[in-house]
């Protein structure tokens, strides 16, 4: 499989990571795993990664695995942690909104107000968050 070149400003190509290097390693040992890959196969592709150099070296190997194998790398601790701070910072932000929804009432029930004006707010104040989690996706 030819290489994809994905050179730098300058044009030169772009060295690899050992974190690089180290996730193609991981995509290659879980597909070994679900016996998509030969022990051999595997094995060679394993040495031809850590022998890389460039990142567009890298494609190659993992190129013949659906999604290119990269479904494998939500299975880092790296990537488990990344979901649970994200679920929490959701939460913060929906329970910011809750608690300023409920003082805004509160404000108005103490002041005697029979209409709650700013009602249709609380919708958008409370949809909003959940709303941009769904949107951007890492």
């Amino acid at each position: 499989m030819a290489p994809q070149h994905t050179p730098g400003s300058d044009g030169q190509r772009i060295r690899a990571s050992d974190g690089e290097r180290e996730q193609v390693a991981h995509i290659l040992g879980t597909a070994m795993g679900e016996g998509r890959l030969t022990l051999d196969e595997g094995e060679q592709r394993l040495a031809a990664v850590y022998a890389a150099v460039y990142r567009d070296d890298l494609g190659q190997f993992t190129a013949d695995l659906p999604e290119n194998g990269r479904y494998a790398l939500a299975e880092l601790p790296e990537a488990k942690r990344a979901v649970v701070r994200d679920r929490r910072r959701k939460a913060a932000v929906v329970s910011a909104a809750v608690l300023a929804a409920a003082a805004l009432v509160g404000v108005v029930l103490l002041s005697g107000g029979h209409f709650l004006w700013p009602g249709f707010l609380f919708f958008f104040i409370m949809l909003r968050p959940l709303a941009r989690g769904r949107h951007h996706h890492r």
